[in-house]
């Protein structure tokens, strides 16, 4: 009520004194935007990603023909006020898992200048299980992520950034160290970038692999030359980041998407999607679908036409789906019933009881043993536990052993509750997001395959007191 008395009263104030003596009613306001109701598929000139499948050169000169690097000084020159507020009308979201508005996270560094140098940490960890969308940004198309580096740090007011990469990627750092090198040679980096009067370096660090390091603090620490391992917050980065600097951790596709978002507008980012859902995004598909891919599309695209367009539909037909995990291996899975109709974005995702994290689709067709699939998930989760806190440390062994004892039926079904409780215990309770993300898959099987738990059970209990009546006769008859 008190929103719309403030808007009504802002509309009087731009009419003329007159028209107010006069007792001029104030205009209609404007009507209400029309949400598109269709979505995807993406058109070819849309495409940020324009070589992700690696058909082109990735080297410089190739890239520039494809319309990377272009005007890219004048971006810089119209300053970080004017960049933070196109990826505002943008409405990006970040692209790593946790959806947080970019432009309001590149804001938090727009601070007075207290003579600690600003930096930009670029999260190319990726250790999700199911996930490989920036590897192919960095092997293929690596030059959207280094002028999208300089575009941010000026953003952020950045004096350098490292591109924290995971060290498995042994081909993407050697590839994303030449283009960066050729940046260099070309005087699009170092001083003087682009010609524009801004100083901006970047760094390659290679990891060593640890699933945690994919946290922002814990990569922060890994960067330091520390044991990876999670800080309490606040303080928060944007505060007290890398070397006790102001720091910005964001994902690869969110900041090698900028340079283009810039260049064409915000506006024209936000044409695509839903509300709070807005523009392109990478997703991954693998499992059972005839052809695994890493495809570039709009958001809020149904997932069955995501899958059947892209993926070649589910090995056995659609009707052969079992369920899909949609946003790597930490978000719950959701059945066949609910992927006929939802949406790929934040927000239809969130109404299903799972997550976009990020946009990696794990499909499984009725011929997978999906509580196994279940358990080798928790097998994962114990191993990479960093240890530092104790819900996640001794819960995710505990939900280990619960689910392999699953997959044969060898529990009683008073454990399927005892599973949920652990969970629930280990969610929330953690200083980082792992532990979330080790009990959101072991939720969405009890929350959708329960039946199938019972089933198992049944059938081990059924089959047990058979040998015992068979063993017991045998032992009564020997006596006799």
């Amino acid at each position: 009520m008190l929103r719309s008395f403030q808007a009504s009263s802002s509309s009087l104030m731009r009419l003329p004194l007159r028209q107010l003596s006069a007792g001029a009613a104030a205009p209609p306001p404007p009507p209400p935007k029309q949400e598109k109701t269709v979505f995807g598929p993406l058109k070819d000139e849309d495409r940020i990603f324009t070589n992700l499948y690696g058909r082109h050169d990735w080297r410089l000169k190739a890239a520039m023909s494809r319309g990377h690097w272009y005007k890219t000084k004048e971006i810089v020159l119209k300053g970080r006020d004017w960049i933070t507020n196109e990826m505002k009308v943008s409405g990006m979201r970040g692209r790593g898992g946790a959806g947080f508005p970019t432009g309001l996270k590149w804001s938090f560094m727009h601070k007075p200048d207290d003579g600690r140098p600003r930096y930009l940490v670029v999260n190319a960890d990726e250790g999700e299980p199911g996930t490989c969308k920036d590897r192919e940004i960095m092997r293929h198309d690596p030059h959207t992520l280094v002028e999208g580096c300089l575009v941010s740090g000026v953003a952020m007011g950045a004096r350098a950034a490292y591109i924290y990469i995971r060290g498995e990627f042994y081909r993407e750092a050697c590839t994303l160290q030449a283009a960066i090198n050729e940046a260099y040679d070309a005087g699009f980096l170092g001083k003087n970038a682009c010609g524009s009067g801004y100083d901006y370096d970047i760094y390659v660090h290679r990891g060593a692999g640890a699933y945690i390091c994919g946290e922002e603090t814990s990569l922060i620490e890994s960067l330091e030359g520390k044991a990876g391992k999670p800080r309490l917050k606040p303080p928060f980065p944007a505060d007290v980041g890398v070397f006790g600097c102001p720091t910005t951790v964001n994902n690869v596709e969110t900041i090698a998407a900028a340079p283009t978002v810039c260049r064409r507008g915000g506006a024209w980012f936000a044409s695509f999607g839903r509300d709070r859902n807005r523009g392109t995004k990478l997703f991954n598909i693998s499992g059972h679908v005839n052809n695994p891919c890493t495809v570039e599309e709009e958001m809020s695209i149904t997932m069955k036409e995501l899958i059947e367009r892209h993926a070649g539909g589910v090995i056995g037909g659609w009707d052969n789906l079992l369920a899909v995990i949609p946003g790597g291996s930490s978000t719950p899975l959701i059945p066949k019933n609910v992927c006929d109709t939802v949406l790929m974005d934040f927000d239809s995702l969130v109404q299903a009881q799972t997550a976009l994290g990020t946009a990696a689709l794990i499909v499984m067709n009725k011929q997978a043993d999906v509580v196994k699939c279940i358990a080798r998930l928790m097998d994962f989760y114990k191993h990479e536990s960093c240890g530092q806190c104790t819900p996640c440390r001794e819960g995710t062994g505990w939900m280990m052993r619960l689910t392999n004892r699953f997959v044969t039926g060898d529990a009683r079904p008073e454990e399927i509750d005892l599973l949920w409780e652990v969970s629930k215990q280990i969610e929330g309770h953690t200083i980082c997001a792992l532990g979330d993300g080790a009990a959101w898959p072991a939720q969405g099987l009890i929350r959708h395959f329960r039946p199938e738990l019972e089933r198992r059970m049944a059938e081990f209990a059924a089959k047990n007191s058979t040998k015992t009546g068979s063993s017991q006769s045998a032992a009564a008859s020997g006596r006799h």
